[in-house]
């Protein structure tokens, strides 16, 4: 006979179904928010209820906004005549922090990975080509993570713009700041001989 209530077994699959939290962790979650008297567990309900009914994504760029099209597509202080392209929402918040990049963005929210299943098709690499053949664009910036799969999307796009007439570039890619040469793996070494640049 199972002595746990239902509503605590069903939030525990519910949390331990996202990404990063195992069974311990969801298990922990829950039993805070039943114990909690401060109403966190009904502020978190609202966040949730407000994710769905308050975001859309962009139809231009593929973001998480508030509206449609989003603040970014809109902008007039943006130049629509480069797009950076990104494989999650994340991305664009991680280089908008930076405060330099002053162009637009194309969420393409994933990578090309046969292992999983994710083809070309499954990804907005379509309506960034249809954003680049309206015209207007001089560069795209391909942005995805440095990973297999980000590397293959990136070559895939490259591809497909080749001939196109657009610049197409590269995040330079090398060792970060306040590391060690010593400790730093031979790809990474080769990708910042590769991309060193004038002083």
């Amino acid at each position: 006979m199972d002595t746990v209530p239902k509503a605590v077994t069903r939030l525990i699959e519910a949390f331990s179904q996202l990404p990063g939290i195992g069974p311990k962790t969801a298990s922990r979650l829950t039993y805070y928010l039943l114990k909690d008297t401060s109403g966190k567990g009904d502020t978190l309900a609202d966040a949730l209820r407000d994710l769905k009914t308050g975001t859309v994504f962009c139809a231009t760029c593929f973001n998480i906004a508030d509206s449609n099209p989003c603040s970014i597509c809109t902008g007039e202080a943006r130049d629509g005549s480069v797009i950076c392209v990104v494989e999650e929402p994340l991305d664009v918040q991680a280089i908008e922090r930076t405060r330099e990049y002053k162009g637009r963005y194309h969420v393409l929210h994933g990578a090309i990975s046969p292992m999983d299943g994710i083809g070309p098709e499954d990804l907005r690499i379509r309506e960034l080509l249809d954003r680049v053949s309206a015209g207007g664009v001089r560069e795209v910036i391909l942005a995805t993570n440095p990973s297999l799969e980000g590397e293959n999307t990136a070559m895939y796009i490259q591809k497909k713009l080749a001939g196109s007439g657009v610049r197409v570039t590269r995040l330079a890619r090398g060792l970060p700041v306040g590391g060690d040469l010593e400790y730093a793996d031979e790809v990474t070494l080769a990708r910042a001989l590769e991309g060193r640049r004038e002083m």
